[in-house]
């Protein structure tokens, strides 16, 4: 078993246009914080001064959940400072597809773009870790993340009796606990070293929130609780191994609102001796919008045939990392076909509770100096 892994070695969104279109909830996210970003931004009150205006998208998957939000931001950054070009660009993990973020932006797909909308605009893409630094110092301008920062930079420990934190239990979870920490404030500080001074973070990402909920955990069928039974049955099904469910952990750690802010108020924590501020925090829940549609059209089969895929989009390399490198990718391929599509029957045949609601902390961040 191996218990320490670095994220950035396997995980990615599921490519080939499958994120944007599967993961509704996530666009809606986006767009309906999108007036926290246009404040933060009449705050700032860019100059028009013929600089460079750089604006990043962090974690950004195949850009297709973001690029309507994202489209708008740059017309206004357009319409404030015309003199200034615009550099937008793309990040995320090296085995991210970013292929489909250019066929996107670019008008390659069937998904409405800016690109054509906006004068002396520049894309660019970098598959460099937001655990790290991604720009010169003092570059950017605006940056972006949502529904990403959740990802831990490594994998602390195996979590003994489930796949995720959020159901793992004393020094397992304290051990969670402490790498989402310590990401989190390097995540910072390497944000607050490549933000110019008045610059802006928006970030929008899992959490827990006040009343202790968190992604699919809003008071119906535990969506991690369920991904953890069907996964462990497949070791009863004589599917996986005990060793290939043990090393079947998500990356993740899901902060409460403390533990987000807490460097950020902290004046002698090194996020705040670095120059940012707090402007805005708060928590949402967005619904989940496949159990929505379902509440109208009363089909569990066509619930099940739309929501597993929004599971499948952003889940599946965690399970895949799980199993065993001896098998072949034909064999790994139709393990996780049989996993979800055991997920998918049980929504069929029991469709009240399931869910995945968004659960999210919304920060809006400055850089003084």
């Amino acid at each position: 078993m191996d218990d320490s892994r670095t994220t950035e070695e396997f995980m990615s969104m599921k490519g080939g246009g499958y994120y944007s279109k599967a993961t509704i909830g996530a666009k809606h996210v986006i767009d309906n914080a999108a007036h926290l970003i246009f404040d933060s931004l009449v705050r700032m009150n860019p100059k028009d001064d013929g600089t460079t205006f750089t604006v990043a998208d962090m974690g950004c998957a195949d850009g297709g959940t973001s690029i309507s939000t994202i489209g708008e931001i740059l017309k206004y950054i357009r319409k404030t400072a015309p003199s200034r070009p615009i550099q937008m660009v793309y990040t995320d993990l090296p085995k991210n597809d970013f292929s489909q973020v250019f066929q996107n932006v670019h008008g390659q797909t069937d998904m409405k773009t800016y690109i054509e909308d906006i004068e002396d605009l520049y894309i660019f893409s970098s598959a460099t870790s937001f655990h790290k630094p991604i720009f010169p110092a003092g570059s950017l301008n605006l940056g972006i993340s949502a529904t990403a920062s959740h990802y831990v930079s490594e994998q602390p420990c195996i979590i003994s009796n489930h796949v995720h934190m959020v159901g793992s239990a004393g020094e397992e979870r304290a051990a969670y606990q402490e790498q989402g920490r310590l990401d989190w404030e390097k995540m910072l500080l390497n944000r607050a070293r490549d933000l110019a001074p008045t610059g802006r973070l928006a970030l929008f990402n899992f959490g827990i929130d006040e009343k202790g909920r968190y992604l699919g955990s809003t008071g119906g069928v535990n969506m991690f609780d369920t991904f953890n039974l069907l996964w462990k049955s497949l070791i009863d099904d004589g599917i996986v191994s005990e060793e290939e469910y043990l090393n079947t952990n998500f990356p993740q750690s899901y902060r409460t609102v403390e533990e987000f802010t807490a460097p950020l108020e902290n004046e002698n924590s090194c996020v705040y001796k670095a120059g940012l501020r707090i402007e805005h925090v708060e928590t949402r829940v967005v619904a989940c919008p496949f159990a929505a549609d379902f509440k109208r059209h009363g089909d569990s089969v066509k619930f099940a045939r739309e929501y597993i895929p929004t599971l499948r989009s952003w889940s599946e390399a965690t399970f895949a990392n799980g199993l065993s490198d001896r098998r072949s990718p034909d064999e790994q391929r139709k393990i996780l076909d049989n996993f979800y599509g055991k997920y998918q029957c049980l929504v069929e045949e029991s469709p009240g509770g399931h869910g995945m609601d968004y659960v999210h902390c919304y920060l809006i961040i400055r850089k003084d100096f």
